[in-house]
């Protein structure tokens, strides 16, 4: 395989999103968390429910940094490797970029130090209510995020002048059918991402018989959220094959793996894709059912691989498997979820050492489904880069040397390698030392004049007598 500038490219490109997708995907579930703490801790005025905010505020903010530093690098590269796609869509990317900036990250921005520095300066209402735009902000971050990526997708209120594609109908690019489905799907798989990590991090400390009660808070609100919200993710991920089986049918039998026309067509469960011979070598299928995934019917026409010229198909070994992969992991998790959920109504999920270890061992699951999500989309839209529009080939910046994409690479992975073993380091710090800390509460209402007091959650403290 030759090392071309437009392969490097591709690389880097896919090594700097992937990378940084792990970050925004996680701090939008935990904000979402944190305000349902917030506001929990408000209407209980329970101090364990205050103790695991700022608990998870020391993460939030982390990985929130994180997210920033790592993404900063994914739009210059609009403009080091890809900026013939930058010169064609700009007037369509562009805007949609900047709304994410003026929106979500000012948002995000403004009430983030709120976050951090404001509890004791703010009344409890707007310190709530801060939360929440934080959490607002990250949302609209994936929204207009997601709206750039769809019309990549699937391209609508655009015309063409002099080969450049420019907007012509604001409405259709933003509120595409698309969209709507592909944001809900991307936003549930982030909260999920939260409500795993939650809690897996509540069952590891209940194994390690820590923060008891801190750890049931994370334990079982992480379960009961994560059993609502995937049922209802498989929905929003059945809606997402529905778009790509009507607007990109090449992409949908790269994922199903059918290479010709079936009529009532099977779902190939698992096997190995061949390009050469046109086949999957030791498939497993179940004969029906690929007509009813795809046009809910017992009877209808499937279309294969072969009718499209060999140009024009994405590569096949990626969608199919990491399609799998993500479908795997998320009914891992719903299981999990679900088991998790009926032990804790029926208050024998403590006792379950063996399903406290496979919530534990969970938390990767979410991340690695977002991920082989994105190489789904991703890889198998190629090879377009604006699908049926700009080819991949086409977008990429004129003249760059294999040399200088190649060195660029490395100094990425390098960098990003170094920011994502201080990250990692030092969350896991911080989850060692759990929720301890000393809270300084609002006196009651009733008793204006009486001192506040001081809440050690320090268990060592406790043991001790302190």
């Amino acid at each position: 395989m030759t090392l071309t500038a437009l392969l490097l490219s591709r690389l880097q490109f896919a090594f700097t999103i992937s990378f940084h997708i792990i970050f925004p995907s996680f701090s939008i579930g935990v904000a979402a968390w944190l305000t349902v703490l917030e506001a929990l801790y408000l209407a209980t005025g329970r101090p364990a429910y205050r103790l695991v905010f700022e608990f998870w505020l020391k993460i939030f903010g982390l990985v929130f940094g994180l997210g920033v530093v790592s993404g900063i690098v994914m739009a210059f590269q609009f403009g080091t490797n890809w900026s013939e796609l930058s010169r064609t869509t700009g007037s369509i990317q562009g805007v949609l970029l900047s709304y994410e900036t003026f929106t979500a990250f000012a948002l995000e921005a403004s009430f983030f130090g709120i976050l951090v520095f404001g509890r004791p300066r703010v009344a409890p209402w707007f310190y709530l209510f801060s939360t929440a735009m934080v959490t607002l902000g990250t949302s609209l971050s994936s929204f207009w995020i997601m709206v750039n990526n769809s019309w990549m997708q699937v391209p609508v209120g655009y015309v063409v002048k002099d080969g450049i594609y420019i907007p012509s109908d604001w409405a259709a690019i933003i509120f595409s059918p698309v969209v709507w489905v592909r944001f809900p799907h991307m936003l549930i798989a982030s909260y999920l991402t939260g409500a795993f990590c939650v809690a897996a991090t509540g069952a590891w400390y209940l194994l390690r018989r820590e923060f008891a009660v801190e750890g049931q808070i994370m334990l079982r609100m992480g379960l009961y959220l994560a059993a609502i919200l995937v049922p209802t993710q498989l929905f929003f991920g059945h809606l997402t094959g529905d778009y790509v089986h009507h607007y990109q049918p090449a992409k949908f039998a790269a994922i199903e793996g059918r290479w010709h026309d079936e009529q009532p067509a099977s779902e190939v469960l698992i096997g190995i894709p061949d390009s050469v011979s046109e086949a999957d070598h030791y498939a497993i299928s179940i004969p029906i059912l690929g007509s009813l995934i795809g046009s809910l019917s017992f009877h209808s026409k499937e279309v294969g691989l072969t009718d499209f010229p060999p140009q024009d198909r994405p590569p096949v070994v990626i969608p199919f498997f990491s399609f799998r992969i993500m479908v795997g992991c998320g009914l891992v998790m719903l299981m999990l979820a679900c088991a998790g959920s009926y032990l804790s109504f029926k208050e024998r999920l403590e006792r379950n050492r063996l399903l406290l270890w496979l919530i534990f061992l969970s938390f990767p699951l979410p991340f690695i489904a977002i991920l082989t999500g994105w190489f789904t989309a991703e890889v198998g839209r190629q090879p377009w880069t604006v699908y049926g529009l700009l080819r991949t080939t086409d977008a990429v910046t004129p003249f760059l040397t294999s040399r200088a994409a190649l060195v660029s690479l490395v100094v990425f992975g390098a960098v990003y390698s170094f920011i994502f073993a201080f990250g990692i380091y030092y969350i896991y710090q911080l989850l060692r030392a759990g929720p301890v800390g000393r809270l300084v509460l609002p006196p009651p209402a009733a008793v204006p004049n009486r001192p506040m007091s001081v809440v050690d959650t320090n268990p060592r403290h406790l043991a001790a007598g302190e």
